[in-house]
């Protein structure tokens, strides 16, 4: 969220106590929230949600009826960690059998340790990759999910950017 200096600034306010009149209303009616800090931060009504209306088979065809389970926002659904998170857009097919498509968009978590096999982006030697994490000892191999691919080792630096944590495509235009 914005400070109270930016939003006092962005809605013509003339002090901060104008700003604060108007966050305790929109924290009244639920629109922004505090965290544990005291900080403001955006509700699922600021963010925007989506209904869950049920579930799917996804393999024979079952009857359904449509009711509302939940409603979920996608940010808290994808992103467990919001400050140490960020999106980064996918070129390039190395990653095509793990469902990592060209032009989807990977959630990924700064600061998280990777674990055996999980997707990273990684500096490599002076180039970004994304890649499936292999240690070895001390030895550290990032491999394709492409069979046209070589695993990469690191000759001089690797530098772990964050672990893929989610997957987002678009269908359509």
């Amino acid at each position: 969220m914005p400070s109270f200096a930016e939003l006092q600034a962005l809605f013509g306010y003339r002090s901060k106590g104008g700003v604060s009149r108007l966050m305790e209303h929109l924290i009244k009616r639920g629109i922004v929230g505090r965290d544990a800090a005291g900080r403001l931060v955006a509700t699922s009504v600021l963010r925007g949600s989506v209904k869950v209306l049920g579930v799917v088979q996804a393999g024979f065809p079952s009857p359904a009826e449509e009711e509302l389970i939940d409603i979920i926002s996608l940010d808290q659904f994808l992103i467990k960690k919001p400050e140490a998170s960020y999106l980064i857009k996918v070129t390039g097919d190395s990653m095509i059998d793990a469902g990592i498509h060209p032009g989807d968009l990977v959630v990924v978590e700064r600061g998280k340790d990777p674990r055996q096999g999980d997707i990273v982006i990684a500096e490599v030697d002076g180039n970004w990759t994304m890649k499936y994490y292999h240690k070895r000892g001390r030895s550290v191999i990032l491999k394709a999910a492409n069979k046209d691919y070589p695993a990469i080792t690191p000759t001089r630096e690797l530098v772990l950017g964050g672990v893929v944590t989610a997957c987002i495509r678009k269908y359509g235009k």
